[in-house]
């Protein structure tokens, strides 16, 4: 038996995602939260094979990218599958260094879903076919594909922060910002910021 966590801040989606598992045999829904904390209070617990991790978790602070670190910290056993509406590769990227196992958006068919848990519980990498197929163009193109920490700067920049703020977030030199911002606009073939963005955003790197 596969015993599944739930992490999503919607209750009715949970519920629904709750019953589709529900039709499976071998799934067992565990625990459901609606917060990073209170997920990872639950993993600690013990007893979780596959935590089912949403990425936007609403305003408050923290994500599902610091739920999923904080899940395998509090539970090494437990496998990370991340299931979210976001498909950018600044989100794969992040989701991925964070240590998840796999990587589904929400339009993906159930057999999928099903497959992806089962694999993530196998401890087998589960990533949607055509998300893994990005990741190998960014390997075979590394010259001309943003670092995780160039899509990290270019994300934050446009949510609004200043090179300052940016430096602050990051704890690193505005120097350090510029330097990151630079390589992103030549990657990108963009003359600023502004530009930047726009063929980021485009192109499915960062969303905002």
């Amino acid at each position: 038996m596969i015993r599944i966590l739930l992490l999503d801040d919607h209750p009715v989606l949970r519920h629904g995602l709750s019953a589709l598992l529900g039709t499976q045999p071998d799934f067992e829904i565990a625990a459901e939260a609606g917060s990073a904390d209170e997920a990872v209070d639950l993993a600690s617990r013990g007893g979780i094979d596959v935590a089912l991790v949403d990425l936007d978790l609403g305003d408050d602070l923290p994500d599902g990218i610091a739920a999923t670190r904080g899940i395998l910290r509090a539970s090494p056993g437990t496998h990370v599958l991340v299931f979210t509406a976001y498909d950018s590769d600044a989100d794969i990227v992040r989701a991925i260094d964070a240590g998840a196992a796999g990587y589904l958006v929400k339009d993906s068919r159930p057999a999928e879903l099903f497959r992806a848990i089962r694999s993530a519980a196998a401890g087998e990498g589960a990533l949607a076919g055509r998300i893994s197929e990005r990741l190998r163009d960014r390997s075979r193109h590394p010259d001309d594909i943003l670092t995780a920490r160039e899509l990290e700067v270019l994300a934050l920049a446009a949510s609004g922060l200043s090179n300052r703020e940016l430096a602050q977030a990051l704890v690193v030199s505005e120097a350090t910002v510029k330097t990151h911002l630079h390589h992103a606009f030549t990657k990108l073939g963009a003359e600023n910021r502004q530009a930047a963005i726009a063929i980021a955003v485009k192109r499915g790197l960062i969303r905002i």
